[in-house]
């Protein structure tokens, strides 16, 4: 059976609609401050903190030259909104010492080990992923079976 865990807190979707720790990063789409048509598909990754910010047309953004952009800081707030700090800490492989993990103690401990820009390649995936979740929300309520979820086991056995 799948494992569903809820969020540590409710978050507000409208400057990150989207985040999720997978792919050994931290990844997610952030919408753009000034341009309601703009989103940049953001990532750090884990243990070497490398990050990437790009626009969805795969423009660079221009925040992120050679340190940590708005975008990324309010990615990695979200994920602690969704996931909890502890989860996020462990999975970025963060070394916090005796510090309480927050949004802003874990941005700091990865920023202070001067993390290296990565490569956008994987901003095609994350934006593709995020258009697909836009998608089931265009879906008629329904208690029929989603042909794409079948996959999923069932919860109970038939007898």
């Amino acid at each position: 059976m799948a494992r569903v865990v809820p969020p540590a807190r409710p978050r507000k979707l409208a400057k990150v609609p989207f985040v999720e720790l997978a792919d050994g990063r931290l990844q997610g789409v952030v919408s753009s401050g000034s341009d309601i048509e703009r989103v940049y598909v953001s990532s750090v990754a884990a243990g070497t903190y490398a990050f990437a910010c790009s626009t969805n047309n795969n423009r660079p953004c221009g925040g992120a030259r050679g340190w940590f952009c708005n975008h990324i800081r309010a990615l990695i707030t979200e994920a602690v909104l969704q996931y909890g700090a502890e989860r996020v800490t462990r999975y970025l492989r963060v070394d916090l010492g005796d510090e309480q993990p927050t949004a802003h103690t874990i941005a700091d401990a990865m920023t202070a080990t001067g993390p290296s820009e990565a490569s956008s390649t994987a901003a095609a995936s994350v934006f593709s992923r995020f258009l697909r979740h836009l998608a089931y929300l265009e879906l008629a309520p329904s208690t029929l079976p989603v042909p794409e979820m079948q996959w999923f086991p069932p919860t109970r056995a038939v007898a």
